[in-house]
């Protein structure tokens, strides 16, 4: 409940599960199964000794992401008796998503453990980029869901565009920067030049954050019926937030 609250009292969250495309959604909870397989592995309930511990323990999170769910939905009497099967079940299942990476990030941030620390400091490459695109996701669709993400991508201009894209890349940068500067990478800090850095973690971080907003914008159809030239400035718009995501996710998960 804790990191899936502002998904669970936001409005048009409630109205996804009402007229998301059921396909779209069944991807999305397909998609989350091997995310949260990941998570466990980086920092789940507990140190897992073989992979099917955290299969185990993906199901555990996904679990407890439908309990929370229904049980606020019912609080905040969003689902009711009476309402139709199609629409309890959407709108259960869209938040049931965000609440059970809630779940394995609570345990990363409010409880350690030394063998999950050392996971995710010897974490390869592929892993990094992993968990970027973890925090990326988490973070872009709690706002692609939004009026917002939208009406920001109309008010702006092409300068606009330009400038957060720039802006989108330092504050990446930045995350990055500090990840290389805690040596939390296989690589000593003196090793890795800026170049590396800039183009091997920001760059290739951003696209990350890019693709993941371009999918959940389609997953939550805030593409349909947008030109090219409209659906390019909002994923633009969705990848400042994605980008902050996947930054912070690297070096915090």
């Amino acid at each position: 409940m804790l990191f899936s609250l502002p998904m669970l009292m936001t409005m048009e969250m409630w109205w996804l599960g009402f007229y998301m495309e059921p396909l779209r959604l069944a991807l999305l909870m397909l998609l989350n199964i091997p995310l949260l397989i990941g998570l466990s592995y980086y920092g789940g309930f507990e140190a897992t000794p073989e992979p099917m511990a955290d299969v185990l323990d993906a199901f555990s999170a996904y679990a407890i992401g439908f309990i929370a769910a229904t049980v606020m939905l019912s609080l905040f009497a969003i689902i009711e008796t009476g309402m139709s099967a199609d629409e309890l079940i959407g709108k259960i299942s869209v938040q049931a998503v965000p609440a059970s990476i809630g779940a394995m990030l609570a345990r990363s941030q409010l409880g350690e453990s030394q063998q999950t620390e050392e996971k995710r400091r010897s974490a390869r490459y592929g892993g990094g980029l992993f968990l970027m695109a973890v925090g990326a996701l988490f973070l872009s669709s709690s706002l692609a869901s939004t009026e917002e993400m939208v009406l920001i991508s109309y008010k702006m201009t092409p300068m606009h565009v330009i400038l957060l894209v720039v802006f989108s890349l330092l504050v990446m940068h930045a995350f990055v920067y500090a990840v290389v500067a805690q040596g939390r990478t296989p690589v000593p800090p003196h090793a890795i030049s800026f170049w590396t850095v800039l183009i091997r973690f920001t760059i290739v971080g951003y696209a990350i954050a890019l693709l993941t907003s371009v999918y959940v914008l389609w997953t939550f159809e805030r593409t349909e019926g947008m030109p090219l030239r409209q659906v390019i400035p909002a994923t633009i718009v969705l990848g400042f937030p994605a980008a902050v995501g996947a930054g912070a996710a690297r070096l915090i998960l």
